[in-house]
């Protein structure tokens, strides 16, 4: 999530980066990971009864029974996945040019969900009408707007199923993993499953590994950004819920002073070395150049990280799932341990 992928500055902006440098980069089910929200689904009845969810817009959505036929934005639907909830249809980066899944589809099994949408501005109207959908679910970056659901287009999507949208800036990564906790939850998924134990177990692990791996090496510099052919996007850590809760585990993230739209500052090339970072997490979603395409740019080159070897990768849009996250910690974990000051 580190170009635009953000939707209220310009249409220009937004596809921009999610088409050259990436996007943003983000209750009681969470007591023990220190997170969680104040808002809360309804406790929905997962048998015959009624179904009633407060999403993060503050509507309260209604049906006659669970939702069973669900359809979500890719990476909503991965972590739904790993929480025991299956939907039947995804929009958004499923798949690559090659047939594989696409990062954001986790361990979604590809080839059994309808795909309504693989690219910005894709949604198939008709054929999502004709799933007879029950719920929509996806993302919400700015304000209220749903993620990938075309603004063209959303009053028709909208009109043909009740929606459910969970905001993923502004806070810490916990209580937006314990949101889609609440939903899963109300839609029948058992988070005392091994499955979902195990990897909560793994994701709280990681983060105390990762807040020891930071005080041990305190002082370490880490700037996240995104780059495109024209410009680097160093991300605002206090925007991305995975950045606002590695801050929170002791990580010294870089924050930019010149923030535009809400998200990060472009800088030009001439001026990539703005910023002293010790080590740089590099957006590698599929659209974001990575560290071998920008090898030819002198200033990228000759940033002091990068000529250490101290670049990793940053999903700066994960799926918002312990199973889905704790990979992503441990791999920070891991880069701070090893990383040397070099700013």
């Amino acid at each position: 999530m580190s170009t635009p992928r953000t939707t209220g500055i310009t249409s220009v902006t937004r596809r921009g980066l999610l088409t050259a440098g990436g996007a943003l980069g983000i209750g009681a089910l969470l007591t023990a990971c220190g997170g969680g929200s104040s808002k809360s689904g309804s406790g929905a009845d997962t048998g015959s009864g009624p179904w009633t969810f407060k999403d993060d817009r503050g509507q309260t959505v209604k049906s006659g029974g669970t939702p069973k036929k669900v359809v979500a934005f890719t990476g909503t639907a991965a972590a739904l996945h790993d929480f025991g909830i299956e939907c039947a249809g995804v929009f958004g980066p499923t798949t690559l040019k090659d047939g594989k899944p696409d990062p954001q589809a986790g361990d979604l099994d590809v080839g059994k969900v309808t795909v309504l949408g693989n690219a910005w501005g894709e949604f198939n109207v008709e054929k999502y009408a004709a799933m007879g959908p029950e719920l929509l679910v996806t993302n919400m970056i700015q304000g209220q707007e749903l993620w990938y659901v075309p603004d063209d287009s959303k009053k028709k999507i909208l009109g043909l199923a009740p929606s459910v949208g969970l905001n993923v800036t502004k806070v810490p990564l916990t209580q937006v993993i314990g949101r889609y906790a609440e939903l899963a939850a109300s839609l029948g998924a058992d988070l005392k499953a091994k499955k979902v134990a195990d990897a909560k177990a793994r994701f709280e692990k990681a983060s105390e590994t990762l807040r020891e791996a930071a005080r041990a090496n305190k002082g370490l510099k880490v700037l996240a950004a995104s780059g495109s052919a024209e410009l680097l996007y160093v991300s605002d850590p206090g925007v991305y819920a995975d950045l606002t809760y590695f801050k929170q585990l002791g990580v010294e993230l870089v924050v930019p002073d010149k923030v535009t739209g809400g998200f990060f500052e472009s800088l030009s090339w001439e001026n990539a070395g703005k910023y002293a970072a010790d080590l740089i997490l590099l957006d590698n979603r599929t659209a974001a150049l990575r560290p071998k395409d920008l090898a030819a740019k002198p200033t990228w080159a000759g940033l002091p990280a990068v000529k250490a070897g101290q670049v990793s990768p940053w999903l700066s849009e994960p799926r918002y799932s312990y199973a889905g996250c704790a990979p992503l910690v441990e791999a920070l974990a891991a880069a701070v341990e090893k990383a040397k000051k070099v700013s």
